[in-house]
């Protein structure tokens, strides 16, 4: 399982890179700081910690559910979409600054996240509460998002 688990490590934090790269200077470009934001927004390396805890819990339930999961392929039905949805956030928001995109995308991700959720929790319990941190950010990311798109 430790394998696993690392090569979802691998993939999952390869996916934040690439979003990084969308992100990076964009955080501080004149339209993002120009935008009116959400009063709960939180600090910005707040991102980082909260994005990396993320992917380690992710990466168990991930490697969780690669070996309990009836049917791998369906494991990846869900996750590979949901991978995609994530790093596509950035570029859709940061990158080319569609804030309603950004929240359709955010929607969508979230409910893969609940599907993978459903999925793991009739195979490996512990898992669903490995994918907590996820959904629990994922709620904070779309009132972020739903915020700008209504006061901008």
């Amino acid at each position: 399982m430790w394998k696993t688990y690392f090569i979802f490590l691998f993939i999952n934090f390869s996916g934040l890179a690439i979003g990084s790269f969308f992100t990076g200077a964009e955080v501080m470009s004149s339209w993002y700081i120009n935008l009116e934001k959400a009063p709960w927004t939180p600090p910005g390396w707040v991102f980082g910690a909260a994005w990396t805890t993320i992917m380690i819990f992710f990466s168990a339930t991930c490697a969780a559910a690669w070996h309990a999961v009836p049917g791998k392929s369906q494991f990846l039905k869900l996750f590979i979409p949901a991978w995609t949805f994530n790093v596509l956030w950035n570029f859709v928001f940061f990158g080319i600054h569609l804030p309603l995109w950004g929240l359709v995308d955010l929607l969508v991700l979230f409910i893969l996240l609940c599907l993978i959720w459903r999925q793991v929790a009739s195979v490996q319990p512990w898992a669903k509460l490995a994918l907590l941190p996820y959904g629990i950010w994922m709620l904070l990311a779309i009132s972020l998002n739903a915020y700008i798109l209504v006061y901008n």
